[in-house]
């Protein structure tokens, strides 16, 4: 019993408790009502039917019509501490159906007589009611050992936040949550009438005061959000009231993490990218599914960022195999962990490599035949490649070039290539050398469907601007600034920046590569731009502290290649629509395919020779609005 009452009451029930033992325990019961309705009728109406040829036949179809009913019913399914009103219909129809079935039986047998058929109808009320019994009284029991396991591991008292339907499913799915303990919920209102909602109280407020007050009397440790426009909107208000008050704000992780393996349906506290989030994006999970079924995908740059995310989304899009190459051992080897706990029935093969070396790449194509290929490879902190332009050049545009003419060498079906807003007029080295590999990803696109080049790839490239969270970006830096105590370093009062969540991204890149009839830059809508100091005061504000009092923020001034704005991506002037509201097919200059092989080949050599200034007047003369300071 000590087991119990350390946590682990569902963790007994859910091994102990299984379907082959619940039917076990019903056959039992069943039976039993047979004998005691037998024993009834003989002993106060009639002993005189009664013989042991009766008591074969009689126990023996019962046994059979009872097994027959509860395998076709399936309630042996029906978990029991979720046990409601709705499951008493099977049950119902299987001791009804039973009792048919005996009666027939008997008819048969030649044993058909009143009595006979009073103890069939005995046995059918009985057999329902001590079903029912047995699991009211397994339900009581596990709410008594569940309540004991509170008093020796408290859990956490918590306020549900408002009374939509998820709200209600929220507290459905953790009322028997040995972390949590849903006390009531919570409403923003101007009425004052009380309500209950599933026999607990909804506690009304219109001002932050009286959430203060409800706060207190309730003694919660936590508020719990169900959905994140609901968080959005108590931003400023219950959010801030329960961080003066030491008290968590806790949400139900998005749809996003839960499918992509990242998170399970268990609270967590509400990080700011929650409250930068957006409208759910409407993507084609269907056409998605058709399309990835089956393939071979490669993704390379897969320990990164937005490529291991790419791989969590395809894999659960029932494709055969991903090969996931990338230069980065450790994070290799930790990604690989976590898709064989999550995704134990699909083949991943990692594979360290770097998309420079031309000859691990054709290994990696020659052997595993890849149907598609996602590029997530790349050099992206804009600081670090303004010092080391040579190696932005051979990683993004020669690496890229690499990736494509293997693509077109071993039959590919399609090449979706992840670039960024920066190369957008781009300022930095890193934005330029994106802007190239676009022009060569397309230009050999548009050589191919001109029959200028042979091949049958289709290329596809997706652009847009910073994802929430990913490695080396400003959320992660912020954070871990603010666990220092300080300062928050921004680098310009104006500065502002689109952002987009990293499961957002990936899903409108798997959109547009399955809708994609090849050779087109497609241009994420990334909402309305985020001033970065804001995000900065946000993230301070959650944390617990007070901006400038417990937590400086301090400025530095913009770094090398940096904007002070970020273009827009997805305005009507160099876009047009596409076949989702949130992707626009960009305007751009076209390139002939030979002209951008040749300043490839070029740019490469002088990236080799680490001839810099080189490099970057070709990117100039190649790409006219990359930044005057360069040239």
């Amino acid at each position: 019993m000590s087991l119990l009452y350390k946590g682990n009451v569902e963790y007994w029930s859910n091994r102990h408790l299984r379907g082959r033992t619940i039917m076990t325990l019903d056959m039992v019961i069943s039976l039993v009502s047979s004998l005691l309705a037998i024993m009834t009728v003989t002993v106060f109406f009639e002993n005189s039917f009664y013989s042991k040829t009766f008591l074969g036949w009689y126990m023996a179809a019962s046994a059979f019509g009872a097994a027959l009913m509860f395998l076709l019913f399936r309630t042996y399914r029906v978990v029991i501490r979720h046990f409601g009103v709705k499951d008493l219909v099977p049950f119902a129809a299987s001791f009804i159906i039973r009792a048919a079935f005996v009666a027939v039986v008997l008819l048969l047998a030649g044993f058909y007589s009143n009595w006979g058929l009073l103890v069939v109808l005995i046995d059918a009320a009985m057999a329902l009611f001590l079903v029912i019994a047995m699991r009211v009284a397994m339900i009581l029991g596990y709410d008594f050992l569940r309540r004991r396991n509170r008093a020796v591991r408290p859990t956490m008292r918590v306020l549900v936040y408002g009374l939509s339907d998820k709200s209600i499913a929220t507290h459905t799915r953790l009322q028997n949550s040995s972390h949590y303990q849903i006390i009531g919920f919570l409403e923003r209102t101007d009425q004052k009438d009380s309500m209950t909602i599933e026999r607990l109280p909804v506690y009304r407020f219109n001002d932050d005061e009286q959430l203060a007050k409800i706060l207190e009397s309730c003694e919660v440790g936590g508020v719990l959000y169900s959905r994140d426009t609901d968080a959005q909107a108590e931003e400023n208000g219950a959010i801030k009231v329960c961080i003066r008050q030491g008290i968590k704000n806790l949400i139900i992780p998005g749809l996003d993490e839960m499918v992509t393996g990242q998170a399970i349906m268990r609270p967590r506290e509400i990080k700011v990218e929650d409250l930068l989030g957006r409208k759910q994006i409407e993507i084609s999970m269907g056409e998605i599914q058709a399309w990835m079924r089956g393939k071979t995908v490669l993704v390379t740059g897969a320990a990164g960022s937005i490529g291991s995310e790419l791989v969590r989304q395809i894999a659960g899009f029932g494709v055969r195999r991903i090969i996931l190459f990338d230069n980065a051992e450790t994070p290799l080897h930790n990604l690989q962990l976590e898709l064989q706990d999550k995704f134990a029935w699909l083949d991943f093969i990692p594979c360290v490599g770097d998309v420079r070396q031309v000859q691990r790449l054709d290994f990696a194509f020659r052997k595993y035949r890849p149907d598609v290929v996602f590029h997530a490879a790349a050099y992206k902190h804009v600081p670090l490649m303004e010092l080391n332009p040579c190696e932005a050049v051979l990683v993004n545009v020669y690496g890229t070039r690499n990736v494509a003419d293997k693509c077109i060498e071993y039959g590919v079906e399609k090449m979706v290539m992840v670039s960024t807003d920066k190369a957008v007029n781009p300022t930095s080295v890193m934005g330029c050398t994106k802007r190239l590999a676009e022009i060569y990803v397309q230009s050999l696109g548009q050589a191919i469907a001109s029959g200028e080049h042979e091949g049958a790839t289709k290329f596809v490239t997706t652009r847009f601007g910073n994802v929430l969270g990913s490695n080396g970006s400003v959320i992660p830096r912020f954070r871990e600034q603010i666990q220092r105590g300080g300062p928050v370093t921004v680098t310009h009062p104006e500065i502002n920046r689109y952002f987009m969540t990293i499961p957002e991204a990936c899903h409108l890149v798997m959109e547009a590569a399955a809708r994609s009839q090849g050779n087109e830059i497609f241009v994420f809508d990334m909402g309305e731009p985020v001033k970065i100091v804001d995000l900065a005061r946000r993230m301070i504000i959650l944390a617990g502290y007070v901006p400038d009092e417990d937590i400086r923020i301090e400025f530095t001034g913009l770094r090398p290649g940096e904007k002070l704005y970020e273009e827009l991506l997805s305005n009507e002037e160099n876009t047009v629509p596409s076949f989702h509201e949130r992707i626009r097919i960009a305007k751009v200059r076209q390139y002939p395919y030979a002209e951008a092989d040749a300043f490839v080949k070029e740019m490469e050599r002088l990236s080799r020779e680490v001839d810099i200034p080189g490099v970057l007047d070709l990117m100039h003369a190649t790409v006219p609005e990359y930044g005057p300071e360069h040239k």
